[in-house]
């Protein structure tokens, strides 16, 4: 199951890099589209989303799923790679979050200019979580995120046990290694139980004025343990697990990417007013 998986969003990959390259399909609707710079959100969804990946991962890759699922209810998603340690290698999240924190601001800054948005929503899975969090509260852009969806943050730190195999689930493993080997991981470090990022994430107040809060951890998250650490105890915040709405959904970590239940959680987060009952999937159990 796992390597068919794989397959899968290697499939996803190498479609979404075509997609890139030719600037997406000239037959998409202006109003809706993944990684497509000439989509303009609708008036039903005026806000673009900003989807951010987790360690070791890249942009089209880790949302290979949620991308085109988002696109498909109408939204303009566009998802970065940020915090490469050389551009010559797909692989991201490993540097200081010094570095790739104002890389994502710029990105806001290029989608917003280019989609005529006032406002984006950010939805982020793992270290793009934290990416998510972290980045309204010091980055300057808190007044242009109407929504944060953050999915399995390591707010209160972590061991990194096993994080890294994003690039193994998106056949990107040999890559990563050669990037942690040559390069090592600042962000490991820094995001670690205690950690400096860690630490200054925590001291104060996270959440942030006007914004919209909705943290999804699993149950059966293996990774980020345990699994409150996630949850960011504030007003304005939404803390919820997945199993609270599908309680047999065995996804774990990595999954939650590539699971339809937490896609419908996510649309519903960000369009509050129009949500939907969620049928339950059953996302990768790792």
């Amino acid at each position: 199951m796992r390597a068919k998986l794989v397959s899968v969003a290697l499939a996803a990959i190498t479609v979404g890099g075509l997609s890139l390259l030719s600037g997406g399909s000239a037959s998409a609707a202006p109003s809706s589209g993944f990684n497509d710079w000439s989509c303009r959100p609708s008036a039903a969804h005026p806000r673009p989303v900003v989807l951010l990946h987790g360690l070791g991962g890249n942009g089209p890759g880790h949302f290979s799923f949620l991308g085109p699922f988002l696109a498909g209810a109408g939204y303009c998603a566009f998802a970065p790679t940020y915090g490469q340690a050389t551009p010559a290698i797909p692989v991201g999240g490993t540097v200081s979050i010094n570095q790739s924190a104002p890389e994502i601001a710029d990105f806001v800054g290029r989608v917003r200019s280019t989609t005529g948005a006032s406002k984006v929503d950010l939805v982020g899975h793992s270290e793009g979580a934290f990416q998510a969090l972290w980045g309204p509260k010091f980055q300057g852009y808190g007044d242009k995120v109407a929504t944060v969806v953050a999915l399995a943050p390591p707010t209160h730190g972590t061991t990194f046990g096993g994080l890294v195999s994003f690039g193994d689930f998106l056949g990107l493993r040999p890559l990563v290694d050669l990037v942690l080997n040559t390069f090592g991981c600042q962000f490991c470090s820094e995001a670690i139980v205690g950690g400096p990022a860690v630490r200054k994430l925590t001291t104060g107040p996270i959440a942030q004025p006007g914004i919209s809060y909705t943290i999804l951890a699993s149950r059966a998250d293996a990774l980020v343990t345990p699994n409150e650490t996630s949850f960011v105890r504030e007003a304005g915040v939404k803390n919820a697990y997945v199993q609270d709405t599908c309680a047999a959904d065995p996804v774990g970590h990595i999954g939650m990417a590539f699971d339809t239940g937490i896609a419908q959680m996510i649309t519903n987060a960000l369009d509050p007013s129009h949500a939907v009952t969620v049928a339950c999937g059953f996302g990768p159990p790792f």
